[in-house]
């Protein structure tokens, strides 16, 4: 075992240079062994490194044949008429043209036709070899522009080489004791632990990567906006069901069966099963084909035959307002009363992917159910709401929703972009979804909706979509990754 040759080594003396004592071993067993035994105080180590330069194989046969210059000129001296260039590989192989090259770079040969003629009538010894020879000897003789230029021609490398110096330490033995890691049960019940050794700690030594799993960066979003609907006294929505029928995802959100949202290039539908089933409410059932096809509750319709068929097929929701119109039927519609909802999940939309965009993301949605709300109220709590992320300048636009009327686009001035970016879109429900679901005239209902991945994006300095999300996302960028708080710089 090398530990205890190294223990019967020092016995003898100091050891000045492990390397040299231990010629023939490994060098990374000697570390492990060194280590090892200065863990136990056994013996004391000094690391000692240096720089090595070893030549190369075509380095070894200049030092053992001379360079390839020097045997070049030797050859034209031999031949009286001058050495044929066609003759310079036939003699000194690959290496001819190299010795050609270096030959003509230091003056001692030239081209006369054909022919490599001398210049000079002597070259006194063969100065690429000589250098060579220093370098093995002491490279430290060697001026450092002459070694670059040596590793330059491939003729040298540099490594450097660890060992190490050694002595005995307060615990040296010939033999080695086993130290106990573990104060156990039964030692202290035998009384062993006062007669045992222990091996000592190392605070300095970092813990063991543990190989845990990490929340996403999307996930830590999620839950501090969560955080904020929940202190502001909103309850969260189920949202487990990604695929709906027409009837909630358009028809009750009094979306038109002609609107280009439901085409094909925008939205996903079903194959297998094509169509869903009814609602089981027929009241709200009728009340939304007569909204479509007549007008109701004030409104005048969109005056077109109403396709039960069409309300029947079932798509994967475009938005999570189909899971909002659901909880004011089931929840508000039969005891209505104030409420505040909220929900964070995926929809789906057929769009070309690219930097800024997926056919899968998330949306935070939030609704208020309230008597006599106005767009003020509106106004205010997107403010409120959206300071809580630390974004505090807000502009307002007129904008067009199917179920919403007024309906507001909202923009944020964007500090690092220099510019106003939208953020959000708002509006107060119309009377025809809420009253076909029964709700009081005087009941109102703001909602609004976000995109989970933008304020992401922002938080974490994330410009390509496809980085936050799919098969493109670095583990590491999961892992490394501190839990979000909002902050002024968000936006």
């Amino acid at each position: 075992m090398l530990a205890h040759r190294i223990l019967a080594a020092l016995d003898k003396g100091p050891i000045a240079n492990t390397s040299e004592a231990f010629p023939n071993e490994d060098p990374a067993a000697i570390q492990a062994a060194v280590l090892s035994l200065s863990d136990k105080n056994m013996i004391t180590s000094k690391t000692i490194e240096r720089e090595v330069w070893t030549p190369t194989a075509e380095a070894t046969d200049i030092l053992q044949n001379g360079s390839h210059e020097k045997r070049l000129y030797d050859e034209v001296v031999k031949s009286i008429e001058g050495l044929k260039i066609s003759d310079v590989a036939k003699i000194l192989g690959p290496a001819g043209k190299m010795g050609q090259q270096r030959a003509f770079k230091n003056g001692w040969v030239k081209n006369d036709g054909d022919k490599l003629v001398k210049v000079v009538d002597s070259v006194e010894g063969d100065p690429t070899r000589e250098l060579l020879e220093k370098v093995v000897k002491d490279p430290s003789s060697v001026p450092a522009k002459e070694l670059q230029e040596l590793k330059k021609r491939k003729l040298i490398n540099k490594s450097k080489q660890i060992w190490y110096e050694l002595g005995k330490g307060p615990e040296f033995a010939l033999e080695i004791q086993k130290l106990e890691t573990d104060l156990t049960m039964d030692m202290l019940q035998s009384g062993e632990w006062s007669k045992a050794k222990f091996k000592g700690y190392n605070f300095q030594a970092q813990g063991a990567d543990q190989g845990a799993g990490a929340l996403h960066p999307l996930n830590k979003v999620r839950e501090e906006f969560r955080s904020i609907f929940f202190n502001m006294g909103f309850e969260e929505m189920p949202t487990d069901n990604y695929v709906d029928t027409g009837f909630w995802n358009f028809d009750a959100l009094f979306v038109p069966q002609q609107h280009p949202a439901r085409d094909l290039q925008d939205t996903f539908y079903i194959k297998d099963p094509a169509e869903g089933k009814d609602p089981e409410d027929k009241v709200h059932y009728e009340h939304v084909r007569n909204v479509h096809q007549n007008g109701e509750f004030g409104s005048i319709g969109y005056r077109y035959p109403w396709k039960e068929s069409e309300a029947r097929r079932l798509v994967l929701r475009t938005h999570t307002t189909a899971v909002s119109a659901s909880i004011l039927h089931d929840r508000v519609a039969p005891n209505p009363r104030p409420a505040r909802y909220f929900s964070i999940d995926r929809v789906f939309r057929n769009e070309a992917v690219d930097a800024t965009h997926l056919a899968e993301f998330h949306q935070i949605e939030g609704v208020i159910v309230d008597y006599n709300l106005t767009l003020g109220d509106l106004i205010g709590f997107m403010q409120e709401f959206f300071s809580k992320m630390g974004v505090h300048e807000l502009r307002f636009k007129p904008a067009y929703n199917p179920y919403t009327e007024p309906s507001l686009e909202i923009f944020a001035f964007h500090k690092q972009l220099d510019k106003w970016v939208e953020i959000g879109n708002s509006g107060l429900f119309r009377p025809e979804m809420l009253e076909s679901m029964g709700l009081p005239k005087d009941m109102r209902v703001i909602g609004f909706g976000l995109s989970l991945e933008r304020p992401t994006m922002i938080k974490y300095h994330v410009a390509n979509i496809r980085e936050l999300l799919g098969h493109k996302v670095s583990l590491d960028f999961i892992k490394s990754n501190p839990a979000v708080r909002f902050d002024e710089n968000l936006v």
